[in-house]
């Protein structure tokens, strides 16, 4: 645990337009670290720092917010006299317009062996990835922005499932709410589990979120098929869930031999169609968790499952979580 009597420099590096709340969630938990520490004097020293020439920094949401520096004055000073302890690159639209020669990414990839952590919320991997600090680790993104980022940097190991990770000391969040999920990661790694919890506490949100990305979106890695022949496949295989769906019944919709289907599918669409009809289940099982009371029993025969038994595997394996967690969490009933 870090030394509660040396204060803690976080900086937020905002590229505008950022995602608000991508900033002012994640800067809630450390300003909130320092709420709880009264009357103690503040742990961390928050400071919002912009690339741009202004004052302030506008939001992809419309909204102007206020920073406490510029980079161009952060380049000219020597961090080596005010250390920043954790720099955090929040995303939005303007994280994806970065490019290796950008100076935001010059001032990054130089000083970032003189920083203690450097972490990104959503988008913000894009800035890091530019700056070469992802090369060869593990990192995340938004899901919806995961395989861009993997096309665009392919050395970088892409996990488009966790909410946040943690290789070396490079720190990578998932999308938006994500940020706070890291922030109270590194809160615990500096002030322990007490103190994560509390504030978990005081902003009602998850210590520990159940699950991954995938849990929102079980299809989000699902390509869009070129062919015609298959394109319309999809909407067949919804009207039809609760139905026997195996390989041969696919294949003959789409007009093609057995062989030539499995293999054209697969090319198409990314995954083989027996995992492409279990998503699609387990999706169809995830919207009526959430959208309708039915019970457990009657979901897995309206989605094709044999069993409540079986769903449940199916669900724990795709999703991460178990039905029943599921429904709790995101129940609109």
């Amino acid at each position: 645990m870090t030394n509660i009597d040396v204060e803690k420099r976080i900086v937020f590096l905002a590229i505008e337009p950022i995602l608000e709340l991508d900033l002012v969630g994640t800067l809630s938990i450390f300003q909130t670290a320092n709420y709880l520490l009264r009357p103690q004097k503040p742990f961390y020293q928050v400071e919002v720092i912009t690339s741009g020439k202004g004052s302030s920094v506008i939001g992809d949401c419309g909204l102007s917010i206020n920073v406490n520096k510029k980079l161009e004055a952060l380049v000219k000073e020597s961090i080596s006299l005010n250390p920043i302890d954790t720099l955090l690159v929040i995303g939005g639209s303007g994280s994806l317009k970065i490019e290796p020669i950008d100076t935001v990414a010059l001032w990054i990839k130089k000083e970032s062996s003189k920083i203690r952590r450097v972490g990104s919320i959503c988008t913000g991997a894009f800035v890091l990835a530019a700056a070469g600090l992802l090369d060869n680790l593990r990192a995340t993104t938004h899901w919806s922005y995961c395989a861009n980022l993997l096309a665009k940097h392919p050395k970088i190991q892409v996990d488009n499932n966790s909410i946040f990770v943690k290789d070396r000391n490079i720190y990578t969040s998932a999308g938006v709410t994500a940020g706070m999920d890291l922030a109270l990661e590194l809160v615990e790694e500096d002030l322990g589990s007490t103190m994560a919890l509390d504030i978990s506490r005081l902003l009602v949100i998850f210590l520990r979120r159940p699950g991954g990305q995938s849990q929102f979106s079980v299809t989000l890695n699902t390509l869009t098929p070129e062919r015609h022949s298959l394109k319309i496949l999809p909407a067949w295989i919804l009207e039809h869930i609760s139905e026997p769906l195996p390989i041969e019944v696919l294949a003959n919709q789409s007009a093609m031999s057995l062989r030539h289907f499995a293999r054209v599918f697969t090319s198409e669409f990314g995954t083989t169609p027996a995992q492409y009809v279990l998503e699609q289940r387990v999706e169809a099982a995830r919207r009526s968790l959430i959208k309708t009371k039915l019970g457990q029993k009657e979901i897995a025969l309206k989605c094709g499952f044999s069993n409540v038994e079986h769903m449940r595997r199916a669900f724990l394996r795709i999703t991460g979580v178990t039905p029943n967690t599921y429904r709790k969490h995101f129940n609109q009933n």
